[in-house]
């Protein structure tokens, strides 16, 4: 934490009680703490924030901590996450007011770097989005995969579930909050750059929107993508890459110990970095111009650095789609026959060949 944060951080702790009540108003005070659902401002006792003691370290008051999720920060974070806020410098804003403290002389202000353009937010925003996020075994977003027909959820480590994203329709428009699936996009080193979020519908799946919420951009990624993707596995010598998460997710349901990529559209997808290590790549291609665009581009690419390109194509708009429409042996035995005859054996260990 920088200096400045921290200062702001101490002022709001010496008001804790008053920073609760203005911004935790879903809870209550219990004693020495406040006792609220979560830092978003939902009813409930798991989160709780210390109102006493010293200014810092162990103990300190406004320190918080959430007993279900294991999150935990400081009154800043409060700010941040219950008025839906990104940028550091909109959170200090905000500290600034309640505090009624001038703004800072510019030689003091907080060295955050350059402002992301918008509307693309900041890797630091995206990992701690990611950071705030569950595994997704038995939440809503499981629910999502299993109702699109994806079962092979083994090493999705890179999924996570928020119960309550925010998402804000335009600038102008107030923000909502809707559960989401949180996706963490890496480098090949594995490095967090970025991060893709499905907003879902909490009411259940429909077949009309495919369990996505009734938003008019239920999917928007954040953070540094160009080269990127959410992954699964770690590629060495083969790997498949394609467009949607969804779709990665089907094509392990057949090739469940294949290294896979999402690199979330077409044009990233066309732009991935590829590994050092990799001597054969599967191009996944959605049936529509783009993914063919994308698809001969990375395959150009990819050929040039001498590696071997094949292409999995889909029976019908993309591999979801086959999954959820044909079924799994269907996918399978498309998939089957656009493979390397070792890969065959290697990856799909538990198919009997005919």
């Amino acid at each position: 934490m920088t200096r400045y944060a921290s200062e702001l951080a101490h002022r709001l702790g010496r008001q804790a009680e008053a920073v609760c009540r203005e911004y935790l108003s879903a809870g209550r005070r219990e004693g020495r703490y406040w006792m609220v659902g979560d830092v978003r401002n939902t009813p409930g006792r798991s989160m709780f924030v210390r109102l006493v003691g010293p200014e810092s370290g162990k103990g300190a008051a406004g320190k918080w901590t959430d007993a279900a999720t294991g999150e935990h920060g400081d009154l800043l974070d409060v700010i941040r996450e219950s008025c839906g806020l990104v940028e550091f410098k909109d959170v200090a804003d905000e500290a600034r007011r309640f505090l009624a403290l001038p703004h800072p002389e510019p030689e003091s202000a907080p060295r955050c770097g350059r402002k992301t353009p918008a509307p693309t937010s900041s890797p630091l925003a995206a990992k701690r989005l990611f950071s705030m996020a569950r595994p997704i075994s038995g939440t809503l977003a499981e629910s999502y995969f299993r109702n699109r027909g994806v079962t092979a959820l083994h090493g999705a480590g890179s999924l996570r579930f928020h119960p309550r994203c925010y998402y804000r329709p335009d600038e102008h428009a107030p923000t909502e909050t809707w559960p989401a699936l949180i996706a963490s996009v890496t480098d090949l080193d594995g490095h967090q750059t970025g991060a893709h979020r499905t907003w879902l519908d909490p009411n259940g799946f429909s077949e009309a929107r495919l369990g996505k919420a009734p938003i008019e951009t239920p999917r928007r990624a954040m953070g540094d993508l160009l080269g990127n993707a959410v992954r699964f596995g770690v590629a060495d010598e083969v790997m498949a890459a394609g467009e949607g998460i969804e779709t990665m997710l089907s094509l392990r349901c057949v090739l469940p110990d294949m290294p896979m990529a999402a690199a979330l559209s077409a044009a990233h997808l066309a732009a991935l970095a590829l590994p050092v290590t990799l001597r054969r790549l599967y191009i996944v291609c959605d049936d529509d111009p783009a993914g063919e665009e994308a698809r001969n581009s990375l395959g150009e690419r990819a050929e040039a650095e001498g590696i071997e390109t094949l292409t999995v194509a889909p029976m019908l708009g993309d591999l979801n789609e086959d999954l959820r429409l044909r079924g799994l042996d269907a996918l399978t035995a498309s998939v089957r026959v656009q493979l390397a005859p070792q890969d065959v054996a290697r990856f799909q260990k538990t198919i009997q060949l005919a």
